[in-house]
């Protein structure tokens, strides 16, 4: 989703070990909550859908589901693994409007600089029916820095992405906390975030 090289290349490199890390999580409480917002056979866009667990998820809850992702490699595995077939594209792509119920961007746009984040949320605002729901994962922290193996991150306190969201017409509904071992081997706050457009 992103446009930053080395963060791709490193997807791509790892793209099995994240595919074995992520498929290992509870993914349960936060795409629950999510579903449960959607309509009956609602569409949704999985905006950086890494290896595709997460949309064949929703895909055996009756959801329309594009699948999106910038890494190659990750889109291979949810072909592979899932048998979901995402389309390669960034985050500059959506660029439709009242397409979707939903947007699951889970831990994909804290990969986009400060200085388009703005623009993205205003994109997915666009891109939702009246009344859709975002879901947002991020990691928690103040300012941009690369991780150890090079991936490109822009970190926001909560108070931060409330006033984000607030600014590209969301109404944030629902927050939950915590902190897990990433793909870097560190482990790290991050925050939920579902928001009503």
């Amino acid at each position: 989703m992103t446009k930053d090289h080395r963060t791709l290349e490193v997807y791509d490199r790892r793209a099995a070990q994240y595919g074995d890390m992520v498929s290992a999580e509870d993914e349960g409480s936060a795409l629950g909550r999510f579903t449960a917002e959607m309509p009956k056979g609602g569409r949704v866009l999985d905006l950086g859908c890494g290896p595709g667990h997460h949309a064949a998820r929703m895909q055996a809850e009756g959801l329309v589901v594009e699948a999106w992702d910038g890494s190659v490699e990750m889109i291979s595995m949810a072909l592979n693994r899932h048998g979901i077939t995402a389309r390669h594209a960034s985050f500059d792509d959506l660029d439709t409007a009242a397409r979707f119920d939903g947007i699951w961007a889970s831990f994909s746009l804290l990969h986009a600089s400060k200085a388009q984040f703005a623009h993205h949320l205003h994109s997915c605002h666009r891109a939702l029916k009246s009344g859709g729901t975002l879901y947002l994962g991020m990691k928690t922290g103040t300012g941009e820095k690369r991780d150890g193996l090079g991936r490109f991150y822009a970190f926001y306190t909560q108070a931060e992405l409330e006033a984000c969201l607030a600014r590209a017409g969301f109404t944030p509904f629902h927050f939950h906390t915590g902190s897990a071992k990433g793909l870097a081997g560190d482990k790290a706050p991050y925050i939920d975030i579902l928001s009503r457009a």
